[in-house]
């Protein structure tokens, strides 16, 4: 494999590189870091998690001059949190040449100090369109010495409906400049885009297998129905007691509730979505990042850049709707070589989905199912046995493959539900498995699955020794063994076993107020 400096990086800044624990280049940096210098146009497929921050940031601090603090490149964003990010990682870069200045530029700040700090010049402008056009409007922002131009996640602006800003954005830049634009897909706005406003891009594309390593992530399906989902969510959280989760959920309404459902039955969580303020977004952020909180119930669109790490688990809270997503979120986890583990949790109406997620990242995920407990008993994860499972995509994936790699017929085109569903089954719902050890993820003797073994649990497999306490809301005492006593949790407890949803009430958070939140009934 190459070096940096085999690349062309100036040892400089191969050597801040070095201090950071980064010796080799990423497959991203290896394609498109030789381009960018060269100042070629460049069109990157690439997934977050790839390394791509510095694949357009190293060629740029190499190619500005640090003389002139006029504004030489900017770096269009989604979102805040992406867009600060990216600063963070600029600014560690810097340290080897304090005369280069990197400026944040997003919603949500006081106008006022970014004024001041425009004033004061910076070679490196990185913001979102909306502010980005605020200050083109004001006329506190000049664009005319900008020479290279850096689209990140341009899908996501696709998405999020900020292609007329982009498009104002760029036409306010010199027609002489280098473009780069990096996605995680390529859709035909995307490829407009480059066609209509960049000059001979060069395409590089990294394999998604080869971006996120999907393989050493455990994936399992988790088969339930709408109105058992939260109450699966919970058993699932008991069984593998995550160190730090993530939550996707498809809406920031479901997000919300869900996260309420949580914080009322003690979890360490929060949510992040697109209705909060900046300032509680960095404050949510912090607490995740130093496992203040246990858990974050977050959306796809506020989720994107997000790079935090020992992530140990990711939940697909809401399935996917395609393959590109699912490997976005579970990405999460599993990162610098470390093991992760993803679950999806599917009612029978999302066959088509899960059939696209299989097809898309060619292979059949294994399925385990929530039996909701009944007369005093908690719930269960269950492996399936002799054909258990309810989900079968086998024909959906099958006919796909006949219509031309299409999947899930119509399925794709249903309206997204907050709620409803099939109502849950009582007694063993019909299915035939074996229940799950949750200290071990193995056949139980004494079936002491879910909640209800959580005690025995504890002391077969102790929490993880480098985990820290959950000190925000729902944070638990500890159980002098280096971890919170009941998972995160703040340790409510009812009759000498940890508060959590009824097996026979778990309906889903969204559905209803969520201070009913799946509670044993009183």
């Amino acid at each position: 494999m190459l070096s940096f400096e085999q690349l062309g990086i100036k040892p400089e800044w191969s050597e801040v590189l070095r201090q950071q624990g980064i010796a080799t280049p990423t497959p991203v940096q290896e394609k498109s870091i030789p381009l960018a210098l060269a100042g070629s146009d460049v069109i990157a497929e690439a997934q977050t998690g790839t390394g791509k921050t510095f694949a357009f940031m190293l060629p740029i601090l190499q190619r500005i001059h640090a003389e002139d603090r006029s504004p030489q490149a900017l770096i269009i964003a989604p979102t805040r949190e992406l867009a600060l990010q990216i600063t963070t990682e600029a600014k560690k870069l810097t340290e080897a040449n304090e005369a280069i200045r990197v400026l944040a530029v997003y919603g949500g700040q006081d106008v006022e100090k970014q004024l001041h700090k425009l004033k004061g010049g910076a070679q490196i402008i990185i913001g979102t369109p909306g502010r980005l056009i605020d200050h083109l409007g004001r006329g506190t922002l000049a664009l005319d010495k900008v020479k290279i131009l850096v689209l990140d996640e341009a899908d996501q602006m696709l998405h999020m409906g900020f292609l007329n800003e982009v498009e104002t954005l760029i036409k306010a830049l010199p027609y002489k400049r280098q473009t780069m634009l990096f996605s995680a897909t390529m859709p035909t706005g995307i490829r407009r885009l480059g066609r209509t406003y960049m000059k001979e891009p060069i395409d590089v594309k990294v394999k998604s297998d080869s971006v996120i390593p999907i393989k050493q992530i455990r994936q399992l399906v988790v088969e339930c129905t709408d109105r058992t989902k939260q109450e699966a969510l919970i058993g699932a959280i008991e069984q593998y007691r995550p160190y730090l989760g993530i939550i996707f959920c498809r809406t920031k309404r479901r997000a919300s509730a869900l996260n309420s459902a949580l914080q009322d039955l003690g979890y360490a969580s929060d949510e992040l979505h697109g209705d909060l303020s900046q300032a509680k977004r960095e404050t949510v952020m912090k607490a995740f990042r130093n496992a203040k909180l246990q858990l974050l119930v977050a959306t796809d669109v506020a989720a994107r850049g997000l790079d935090v790490e020992g992530v140990t688990h990711v939940f697909n809270y809401d399935i996917p709707h395609d393959p590109e997503s699912y490997i976005h979120r579970i990405g999460r986890t599993g990162r610098a070589g470390g093991k992760g583990l993803a679950l999806t949790f599917a009612a029978p109406k999302d066959k088509p989905e899960l059939a696209r997620i299989e097809q898309g990242t060619d292979q059949r995920l294994d399925r385990i199912g929530w039996q909701s407990g009944y007369a005093g008993e908690p719930g269960s994860l269950q492996k399936f046995s002799g054909g258990g499972s309810t989900i079968d995509t086998r024909k959906v994936r099958s006919d796909a493959k006949r219509d031309g790699g299409r999947s899930g017929g119509q399925g794709s085109a249903r309206k997204s539900r907050d709620d409803g569903g099939e109502r849950p089954r009582k007694g063993t719902g019909g299915r035939s498995g074996e229940r799950l050890d949750p200290s071990r993820g193995s056949r139980s003797d004494g079936g002491s699955g879910g909640r209800g073994g959580q005690k025995r649990a504890d002391k077969d497999r102790p929490w993880r020794a480098d985990s820290k306490p959950s000190s925000g809301r729902g944070s638990g005492s500890r159980d002098g063994r280096g971890g919170p006593s009941s998972s995160g949790r703040s340790g409510k407890q009812t009759g000498g076993r940890p508060a959590g949803p009824s097996s026979n009430r778990g309906g889903s958070a969204a559905g209803r107020d969520s201070r009913g939140g799946g509670r044993r009934g009183r």
